[in-house]
């Protein structure tokens, strides 16, 4: 294993801020940047947009043929291990063999394992490589594409927006707007990264909304998903207003919806949703990142089946006080204080007059 410099650390650090620009719109996929390197000075780079194009080292080989730079016996920075598989496209070490790289520096390991081992074919063909350069930075923006591949399901962010004293709405439902416009285009910033926007019956009751990316440019709208057990979303509702949605319910299909509207019956042994094996399905369909705006109810029911990996709060420097609603509702309550939900801080900014907090959910140990 070569020394990693500093140098190596600034030519990664640069092909991070590429795997960025397919923030939007590389799902299914992962977010994959590559910088290629020769005498000190970049040849060339590129990075992954979208499935079925092509992949960040070959966007990278491309660009350097276009500077007119011989690649042969350069340093190749990629921020996910180059796949070793033909998928929509041709494997990633063929193009890297082919170019004549000396060495690969990867971020983080390809947890696919149809695609994984590109590593271990490079070095069998003498090319020198180096794994996990600024693996957690990979990781984190690749969080929704490891879960599903490692766990079988999305990585699930809960969004919620609320006072100072957790309040997100009054109790007739009014929550418009509690955090300021700065606070709610952020919020369409994980909307349009996320594969598809869940909510529940009651927000569609309630809000009437439409769950689409509004307030930032994106060229690709997530899938709009509804949980709703007996299938009473109205057929005029806006979420369904183009038929790219998707309903999940416990019975049977609504016959008033449009065609388009996709439907799924997953019923428990109670004849609710069965949440855990709707997310193994979302994971299954390629949902690398679910971004959830609900209600009390819905949010409870997540946090209680131990679905949620993530919350993403708002909050504003107001007070609501009570009576009002709540980020999540536990059916049955809580007995102790004990059973309550456990997180860790991960970040807090100030967004606009408002605080973004994220916080994740802590694992219990079995």
């Amino acid at each position: 294993m070569t020394a990693i410099t500093a140098a190596d650390r600034t030519f990664m650090a640069r092909a991070l801020l590429l795997a960025e620009r397919g923030l939007f719109t590389a799902t299914p996929n992962p977010r994959v940047g590559g910088v290629i390197v020769k005498g000190g000075a970049v040849i060339g780079e590129g990075w992954h947009e979208r499935a079925g194009a092509a992949h960040a080292e070959v966007n990278a080989l491309a660009d350097a043929a276009t500077r007119g730079n011989d690649p042969r016996g350069a340093t190749l920075y990629v921020t996910l291990e180059p796949c070793n598989h033909t998928g929509r496209t041709p494997p990633c070490t063929e193009a890297v063999m082919a170019a004549g790289i000396a060495r690969v520096v990867a971020a983080l390991a390809d947890p696919n394992p149809a695609a994984a081992h590109g590593a271990d074919r490079l070095r069998a063909a003498g090319i020198a490589v180096d794994l996990g350069l600024m693996e957690t930075e990979s990781r984190e923006l690749n969080i929704g594409f490891v879960s599903r591949l490692t766990r079988g399901r999305p990585w699930v962010r809960m969004k919620a927006a609320a006072s100072l004293d957790g309040r997100t709405a009054l109790t007739s439902g009014e929550s418009q707007w509690i955090t300021g416009e700065v606070a709610r285009a952020d919020g369409h910033r994980f909307r349009a990264r996320a594969c598809a926007i869940l909510t529940g019956i009651g927000t569609v009751r309630q809000d009437d909304p439409q769950l689409t990316v509004r307030a930032v440019e994106t060229p690709r709208q997530p899938q709009r998903i509804i949980v709703d057990r007996h299938a009473q979303t109205p057929a005029t509702a806006k979420v369904l207003a183009d038929g790219y949605a998707l309903v999940v319910t416990s019975g049977a299909r609504n016959p008033a919806w449009p065609e388009r509207v996709e439907v799924l019956s997953f019923p428990d042994a109670d004849g609710r949703v069965d949440l855990a094996a709707m997310m193994r399905e979302f994971g299954a369909r390629g949902i690398n990142e679910l971004h959830v705006e609900a209600g009390g109810k819905l949010n409870g029911a997540l946090l209680a089946a131990g679905l949620v990996d993530e919350l993403l709060l708002y909050v504003a420097p107001c007070l609501i006080g009570d009576p009002a609603r709540g980020v999540a509702e536990f059916r049955d309550g809580l007995a102790r204080l004990a059973d309550r939900v456990p997180l860790s801080i991960h970040a807090v900014d100030r967004v606009g007059t408002d605080l973004r907090i994220i916080a994740r959910v802590n694992v219990k140990e079995a």
